[in-house]
């Protein structure tokens, strides 16, 4: 298999730490850059990363469907609960951590717009999502030292590649301060080797 994103993806991360974490054999390609030789359209019809391309040539795309197939390819870890009601509380905690990561690139790029035509409404109201999204994430985790159940599943590979992005994109957002309570999970997963071999370049 061949895992098509940028370094700094969060959404690849996710896919990333998801491979790592079932100990599949992968490779990592960087579509946009020269070595690459790839071309995403051909891969992904909307151009985005990532896109996972399977032995038989088949193209997987969107983050969501992709750590879906992933977790199939192997029993254990078991990444997503099969449970429907614990399934859909971790595909809760990824919607939650997809979105954050969507408001966060939503800010990257107003911010890269001309001074004149950036909106400071249209970031404030993005800055909002993120801020309500933190906070509901501290009381959702609590004490605990994984986001659901008691093992590292798919809840966790979102939630810390959000909060990795944060630091990426938003780093005079002050999101340990004001949430201790995440910054003591994240630091906790820090050191996981898939989460530790992920982490995008500054």
């Amino acid at each position: 298999m061949k895992l098509l994103t940028s370094p700094t993806s969060p959404f690849g991360r996710k896919v990333r730490i998801a491979l790592l974490e079932k100990h599949l054999a992968h490779e990592v390609a960087n579509p946009w850059s020269a070595q690459a030789g790839l071309v995403l359209d051909r891969h992904n019809p909307l151009g985005k990363v990532p896109a996972l391309i399977l032995d038989d040539d088949t193209t997987l795309f969107d983050s969501v469907v992709i750590v879906e197939y992933v977790d199939t390819l192997a029993d254990a870890p078991r990444l997503i609960p099969t449970e429907p009601r614990e399934r859909a509380l971790v595909r809760r905690w990824e919607a939650l951590a997809d979105g954050m990561m969507e408001s966060t690139v939503s800010i990257m790029l107003e911010g890269r717009r001309p001074e004149a035509q950036r909106s400071a409404e249209a970031i404030a109201k993005q800055l909002g999502k993120v801020r309500t999204s933190l906070a509901f994430a501290e009381r959702e985790l609590g004490e605990r030292s994984f986001a659901h159940g008691a093992a590292f599943g798919l809840a966790d590979a979102a939630l810390v590649s959000a909060l990795g992005y944060l630091d990426l994109r938003l780093a005079s957002e002050p999101w340990r301060e004001q949430h201790p309570g995440l910054a003591r999970y994240a630091a906790a997963l820090a050191t996981r080797p898939s989460v530790a071999e992920t982490v995008p370049p500054s």
